[in-house]
């Protein structure tokens, strides 16, 4: 699954900042998409530590999740009320207090589900701090109409 996406960045922001506020606050950004694939990325903020001076946990699970969102809807079109219906994640090592990077990628998309891995690391490191995998719920065609 490459290639353009059917929504594009700016066309994700757009919806992010309309139906999504809590994203905005926290800093997430879309680095990258295409079909199947997103690049997402939370900069650093120290209100994000957690005692012991590490990235909390929430913060992790929330950007994987604003990751999962973008590549679904780089399949599916902008359709706001696809929602998370499960959610794993491993936390592997502990992040560097630096931005972390989330790569979500779509490993099967049907009519009703869409299945997805996601890889988080802290920003100049190869190993992951981080892996998940999650499955969004895509509405019906007709109940999918997200605004208007």
């Amino acid at each position: 699954m490459s290639g353009p996406a059917r929504l594009s960045r700016a066309a994700f922001d757009d919806l992010v900042a309309a139906e999504l506020p809590i994203a905005m606050r926290l800093g997430f950004r879309l680095e990258a998409l295409e079909a199947g694939r997103a690049i997402a990325r939370a900069p650093y903020q120290t209100d994000f530590l957690r005692p012991g001076g590490t990235i909390a946990g929430p913060i992790l699970m929330a950007l994987a999740d604003y990751a999962m969102f973008a590549a679904t809807l780089s399949l599916v079109g902008e359709v706001a009320l696809a929602v998370t219906t499960n959610l794993n994640i491993h936390f592997l090592r502990k992040p560097a207090p630096r931005d972390v990077l989330a790569e979500a990628r779509i490993l099967k998309c049907g009519k009703r589900l869409a299945v997805s891995e996601v890889v988080l690391r802290s920003e100049g490191e190869d190993e992951p701090i981080a892996h998940v995998t999650g499955t969004y719920s895509i509405p019906p065609s007709d109940a999918a109409r997200s605004r208007g």
